[in-house]
């Protein structure tokens, strides 16, 4: 699969760091050898170079690449994996990374079940989502995830499909991040490091709910609003609140509830209203 044809396929990114190109040099050398094809991290390392997908940082997430597994892909927001049933999540935390093992029947999948990244803003968080899941330790994955330095806060969103979990990693400031698939076995590694060039905070327009507890009310209301892209984030109060759209000012936000109030009027409609906080910040 990352054989010559597909590696001189590849066009590298000018800003790729001296050290890729170093291996992307001896990679060519070591092309014929088979055994040292299968056992060098530095040809892992290429691999990775080939489906590696919108990560600026590529060098960096490459950093102690693991021999077990081949990558998939590595990404910052969009989605992967295959579709599954039945699995059971994991989690193992090393350092700065956190990695999610998945089984079915006590056996390790060869790819990970489907699954989507975002990255949203107010507060700068990261929302996971698993499909075909239907077991996990939520207070272990917790406390993996808050021994990472980068990490402020981490909860879990409820939502209204028994197949499926989503949690949502809160990053603290100038932090970036890669998500890296892999396969035999199939598992996802998040790695976390700090981001000196991240731009500043800024205040954001949002169309929000009330303050609500979490549960089934929260996740209904929330996919009842989903092709606005609603999302679920926590208040500074510890509560819930749904959230939709991202705008620069006051006068955007407004028109949008307003053409939203237009489309379905409704008691669950009106009661939404307009409310401002900054990009790295929790609404109040």
């Amino acid at each position: 699969m990352y054989g010559k044809e597909k590696y001189d396929e590849i066009e590298i990114p000018s800003n790729l760091s001296e050290v890729i190109q170093d291996a992307r040099k001896r990679a060519h050398k070591l092309k014929w050898n088979k055994r040292v094809w299968r056992g060098s991290s530095l040809v892992a390392a290429c691999a990775a170079i080939v489906i590696t997908v919108n990560v600026p940082t590529v060098a960096l997430a490459l950093s102690d690449v693991p021999i077990i597994g081949s990558v998939v892909k590595t990404l910052q927001i969009g989605s992967g994996g295959q579709f599954t049933d039945g699995a059971v999540v994991t989690t193992k935390q090393e350092s700065d990374s956190l990695s999610i093992h998945f089984k079915v029947d006590g056996n390790q999948l060869a790819s990970a079940p489907a699954y989507t990244v975002e990255r949203l803003a107010g507060p700068d968080r990261l929302v996971f989502t698993f499909n075909g899941v239907r077991e996990l330790d939520y207070a272990k994955i917790e406390k993996d995830i808050r021994a990472l330095n980068y990490v402020k806060d981490v909860y879990r969103n409820i939502i209204l499909d028994d197949s499926a979990v989503r949690f949502v990693i809160e990053l603290k400031e100038n932090v970036d991040y890669s998500v890296s698939e892999y396969k035999d076995p199939g598992y996802i590694q998040l790695k976390l490091f700090s981001a000196a060039n991240r731009s500043q905070p800024r205040e954001l327009f949002f169309v929000r709910s009330q303050d609500m507890e979490e549960g089934e009310a929260l996740a209904m209301l929330a996919e009842q609003f989903d092709d606005k892209g609603s999302s679920m984030v926590k208040t500074r109060t510890g509560k819930f609140a749904v959230v939709m759209g991202s705008f620069d000012n006051l006068a955007q936000a407004e028109t949008w509830l307003q053409q939203m109030k237009q489309q379905k009027e409704d008691e669950v409609v009106s009661q939404l209203y307009v409310d401002h906080w900054m990009s790295n910040a929790n609404p109040k």
